[in-house]
Parts: C-alpha cells; sequence; structure tokens
C-alpha cells in the first residue's frame, strides 16, 4: 500500500501543482485518507514537479539568461529577479514568525470556493481590457506578493493567484500572464524546496526519526515528474482558446463538497 499510496500522491502532486486549483489542498486532503507523510516525502514530489516545467521552458530560460544584452530580455529577467525577491524576503519573514499551514479542511474548504468566486469574477474584468502580453513592473510586484499570499492560505493556489494577479494589473493575455507566473515559480518553487528540505534532514537528525524510504520518495518523485510536464503542457495549449472557469467552477464543486463530507465525518 505504501507503494501505492506514493505514486498516487505523486499524480495528485503532478496534475495539481501547476493547474489553478491548489497541490496543498488536494494533497492535505489526500493524506486524511492516504495517511500522513514526511515534510522530506512533500518537499520530493514538489521538487519533481518544478523539475518537469523547467524541463518545458528551459529554452525560454536559456535564451533569457544568454540574452540579457538585449535590452527586452534584460527588462523581463529583472521583473522575475524581483518579484522572486520579494516572495523570498517576505517569506523568510513569514518563516521567522513562525508561521505554519493549517492542518484541517474547513480553510481549505473556504479558500477554494472564494478562490474559484474570484478567479470567475476576476476573469471578467481582465476580458474588458486590452490583452496585453507586456509584462509591467506593477504586474512583477505583485505577482510577488501574490506568492506570499498562496502561501500563507493553503488551497489559495500559487499558479492561480500568479496568473490572476498577472491578468488584473496588466498582462491581460493567458498565455503571457501564465508564463511570467511560471517562470517566477521555478526558482521560488527550488528555493523553497531546498529550504524545507535542508531543515527536514536537520529536524529528522535532531528527533532521531526513522530513516526515509528512498526507494519510496524515487517512485513519488519521478511519478510527479511525468504528470507536472503531461499536465502543464496540456494547460498550455488549453489556455491558448479557452478561460479558468472550468477551474474556477471545479474549485467551488470541491469546497461545497468539503464541507458536505465534514458534515458526514468523512473528513477531519
Amino acid at each position: 500500500m505504501d507503494y501505492i499510496n506514493a505514486i498516487l500522491l505523486g499524480i495528485i502532486e503532478g496534475i495539481t501543482e501547476f493547474l489553478p486549483i491548489s497541490s496543498t489542498g488536494h494533497l492535505l486532503i489526500a493524506e486524511q485518507w492516504l495517511g500522513d507523510r514526511s515534510d522530506t516525502f512533500n518537499v520530493v514530489i514538489q521538487a519533481g514537479a518544478i523539475l518537469a516545467v523547467t524541463f518545458i521552458y528551459w529554452q525560454r530560460i536559456l535564451s533569457l539568461l544568454l540574452g540579457f544584452r538585449d535590452p527586452e530580455n534584460r527588462d523581463y529577467l529583472l521583473k522575475l529577479i524581483v518579484a522572486f525577491l520579494i516572495t523570498a524576503v517576505l517569506g523568510l519573514i513569514v518563516t521567522k514568525m513562525g508561521f505554519k499551514l493549517p492542518e484541517s479542511v474547513v480553510p481549505i474548504a473556504w479558500a477554494l470556493i472564494i478562490g474559484g468566486i474570484w478567479m470567475i469574477v476576476a476573469e471578467q474584468i481582465a476580458a474588458r481590457r486590452p490583452a496585453s502580453s507586456k509584462v509591467t513592473w506593477p504586474v512583477a510586484i505583485i505577482v510577488g506578493l501574490a506568492q506570499i499570499v498562496a502561501g500563507v492560505f493553503p488551497g489559495t493556489s500559487r499558479s492561480g493567484a500568479t496568473i490572476f494577479a498577472a491578468m488584473l494589473f496588466g498582462t491581460g493575455n493567458r498565455a503571457a500572464a501564465t508564463e511570467f507566473a511560471f517562470l517566477v515559480g521555478i526558482p521560488t518553487m527550488y528555493a523553497a524546496s531546498g529550504y524545507e528540505l535542508l531543515k527536514s534532514i536537520k529536524a529528522a537528525k535532531l528527533e532521531n526519526a526513522p530513516p526515509e524510504n528512498w526507494t519510496l520518495l524515487g517512485i513519488a518523485f519521478v511519478v510527479s515528474m511525468i504528470v507536472a510536464f503531461v499536465s502543464v503542457k496540456w494547460l498550455l495549449g488549453y489556455i491558448r482558446s479557452n478561460r479558468f472557469t472550468a477551474f474556477a467552477i471545479y474549485r467551488i464543486i470541491l469546497g461545497v463538497a468539503l464541507f458536505g463530507m465534514l458534515g458526514l465525518g468523512w473528513v477531519k
């Protein structure tokens, strides 16, 4: 069962990490039936999803790094760096304050419902504006802040928060907003995963915790990476001609269903 659970959690992470439906929320819910996993396990499967997106955008990343002398590339890269630094600095402040993610279903359910409604409203507002693909400085700053909001409120969705922040504050083109949100997410999530992994290893040594099953971790990592690659590729094609409304409706239905399962005692 441990191997089946590892595969299932890898699939859930791979599907939900970059779709605007909240990976943290889905994993917290899944763990109520599949059992709790270590922080190291959660970090490793997230790293698989990040690696998949890095593979998808490797040419874009390489062109930005090698084309730094080009004014357009340099401007875009600097905005990515600023958005990342805003998230990194505020993230460290939140961590030092001792913030911990809630483990109950109620805040996740509310975040899913409110986030779904907000996505529908936000896309309606963005649709009335010119479909600009330019990423402005206000967009870069807001995207950096949006990542913190998503980190503090599980169920919000980091990708959803950043994509719609970009769309509302000037980058009305869905593809352009999604690309910037995902590119900002790559260094942000690598940094967060590295920090959490080091913290988990240190804590395990101090507490004499049982050793990790690296076979399970490896399986979950590979599954997460493959599923995330397919999911993101599909999403990038989907948003070229479709809105995010389907994801918003899914979030609302899931949130309502969670309240129903809570009332029936199926979840804690």
